[in-house]
Order: C-alpha cells, then structure tokens, then sequence
C-alpha cells in the first residue's frame, strides 16, 4: 500500500475530528454530569471539554467541508455520550436505541468513505 502526499493531508485531519468527538463525548458527560452546572467538578470538567471539542473541530474544519466534519463530529459525540451514559449515569441503552446507534455509525463511516484519497482518485481516472 502507498500513501501519498495527499492522503497524508487527508489523514491529520481525520485524526483531529476523531479527537474532536472523543472531546464532544467528554463535554456531553461532563454537561449531564454537572445537574445544571450545580457541581463544579463536572462543570469545570464541561468548559474544558467544551473548549478542547471546538479548538479540535476548528482545525479539523480547515481540510474537511463543513458539513460532512460537522456531521461526522456530532455522530461521534452522540454515540459516544450514548453508549457511556449508561456507565456513568442511570441511563439505560435499549435494543431499539442501540439499533439507531449503529445507523449513526454507519453513516459516519460513509460519510469517511465518500472523502477517502482512493476514492477521489478513482472518480479523477474515471473522468480522464
């Protein structure tokens, strides 16, 4: 397998969004967590997440269109923050839930898919 320039520039920016949700997942958490930011703990926890998910998103929005980050970037967060509310808090992940979880997922990684190098040089030779 070669990499190529390009997708070495494709591929920083991917980890940052990636970086991004796992931020997103801290700040919903923290949110849930801080009952209103009654609980300074979890509040002070909340502001640095949130700080953290937007410095990320913003650099990661630099290569990748606003849209398709934004998507990928709130689908991380959802589906993280659901899949651990159960662990933190009184929260239960029904069958049904999960299902819809895994839609999320799957679009998320089609949403990858569609901006991945091979991708786009497949669609530059089939229009040479």
């Amino acid at each position: 397998m070669t990499i190529t320039p390009s997708a070495g520039k494709k591929t920083g920016p991917w980890l940052v969004l990636l970086l991004a949700g796992v931020f997103e997942i801290g700040y919903a958490l923290s949110v849930g967590g801080s009952e209103g930011f009654t609980l300074l703990g979890w509040s002070v926890s909340a502001v640095i997440f949130f700080l953290l998910t937007l410095f990320c998103l913003s650099v990661a929005l630099k290569s990748i269109d606003v849209g398709i980050g934004y998507a990928v970037w709130a689908g991380i967060g959802a589906v993280g923050a659901a899949l651990l509310g159960p662990v933190f808090f009184d929260e239960v992940l029904t069958p049904l839930r999960a299902f819809w979880l895994a839609v999320i997922i799957g679009g998320v990684i089609w949403l990858k898919l569609a901006d991945s190098p091979k991708l786009d040089r497949t669609r530059a030779e089939a229009t040479v």
